[in-house]
């Protein structure tokens, strides 16, 4: 389903799916450090707060499964752009929402169209991209996230705290309307397959993508590379400020140098991926991340410096295996069944990133002093999760890959 662009229309397409990213990554992470000013202005409690946060991955799990019945019956560029505007939409609705009860509503909403967002992109890159220039163009896209973190985050803060918290939102859905204007000249069209789904009911492709062990295997793959980071990243800023001593002022700090050396790091690991293959990079980088993790969540009153080092450690190869390890799940995907596999994927990602999530909490609590004890063990479920996708990594089949075996 590959197909040939030029140089500068592959870049333009991928530098669009980048933005793309960005402004579904930022409308997610935007919520946690807002977190005071909503539970101040709406009255509500740390725990109804939480619902808040939860209620988007939850609802971006079950527009996966929905999508999956479909995605495969619609144009690659057409589904983007239709889904994307509904995003910006509902981010806005975000903005003005003005109970709680409806800023609720409006990120659930944000939820079920943003969720499927990320999974058509990454099927978008699959069916564009050769497979041996696959970890370069995912190193580009995954620089999203790095900028989210060194510039999306610190400038929405910085307009909520002088324009009141809805201005964020509201920016986030302005630069969605540019985007979207952006894809729709720079997209190809991808309707290819559109023909091949037209032979199964709704319910066929799921059936069909299940059916294949290769497939299961991958989403076992996915739910192993979400666990790792996510028993441990939720609570990283309770954990440095309670047992470590980090001042909130200082926070910022953690994710800006984490974001900018990941800015460099990404494109890095892209170009290794395809250069050593998308098996082998993943590999080293599962082994690697185990020294940041447990470093990260057995921290004591050290300096500034170290903490520094730790968690830009942290996130510069959390962020790097993701690198090789999206290549390898887009290319264990049946061509013809590739959205459909995308998207439940994408389900599995959420679901995996919630239980997660509940684990690493259950594991953590509080002594009287007010320090958090066993965060180490919450590190440990991560690395024990990362090498388990060091072993199923190895049994994947990959589709595009050359006859000697998966690289």
């Amino acid at each position: 389903m590959t197909s040939a662009l030029s140089p500068r229309r592959e870049l333009w397409l991928l530098l669009t799916l980048a933005g793309i990213q960005f402004t579904h990554i930022l409308d997610f992470m935007i919520m946690m450090p807002l977190g005071p000013q909503f539970t101040r202005l709406f009255g509500i409690s740390d725990a109804q707060f939480g619902l808040l946060v939860s209620a988007y991955t939850l609802a971006a799990g079950v527009s996966g499964l929905l999508a999956a019945t479909c995605i495969d019956r619609f144009g690659r560029k057409r589904l983007l752009l239709v889904l994307y505007v509904l995003f910006g939409l509902a981010t806005l609705a975000c903005g003005v929402a003005p109970t709680y009860g409806a800023l609720m509503v409006a990120r659930i909403l944000a939820g079920l169209f943003g969720g499927v967002l990320s999974a058509v992109g990454q099927t978008i890159i699959a069916d564009v991209i050769p497979f041996e220039r696959r970890g370069r163009a995912m190193g580009i896209v995954m620089t999203s996230f790095s900028v989210s973190t060194v510039a999306g985050v610190p400038l929405g803060l910085m307009a909520a705290e002088r324009w009141g918290w809805n201005m964020p939102f509201i920016a986030i859905a302005v630069l969605c309307g540019a985007l979207a204007v952006v894809a729709a000249r720079v997209l190809p069209a991808m309707n290819a397959h559109v023909h091949a789904a037209a032979r199964h009911s709704m319910t066929g492709g799921i059936a069909q993508v299940l059916a294949d062990a290769n497939h299961r295997r991958a989403f076992v793959f996915t739910a192993l590379l979400m666990s790792t980071g996510f028993t441990v990243i939720p609570y990283i800023t309770i954990y440095l400020q309670a047992n470590v001593g980090v001042q909130p002022g200082q926070i910022p700090l953690v994710y800006l140098c984490g974001g900018v050396v990941t800015l460099f790091t990404a494109r890095l690991f892209g170009r290794m991926t395809d250069r050593y293959g998308k098996v082998a990079t993943f590999r080293w980088l599962a082994v690697a991340v185990a020294v940041p993790l447990l470093s990260v969540t057995l921290l004591g009153r050290v300096p500034l410096w170290a903490v520094l080092v730790a968690t830009t450690l942290m996130f510069a190869l959390m962020s790097g295996r993701m690198i090789p390890g999206m290549a390898i799940i887009t290319a264990t995907a049946s061509p013809a069944l590739r959205g459909t596999f995308m998207t439940l994927n994408a389900s599995v990602q959420s679901a995996a990133m919630g239980l997660a999530s509940l684990v690493g909490g259950l594991l953590i609590g509080r002594d009287a002093q007010g320090l958090v004890q066993n965060y180490w063990m919450a590190a440990v479920v991560g690395i024990v999760a990362s090498l388990l996708a060091w072993r199923v990594a190895g049994g994947l089949v990959l589709h595009g890959a050359a006859p000697t075996g998966p690289k």
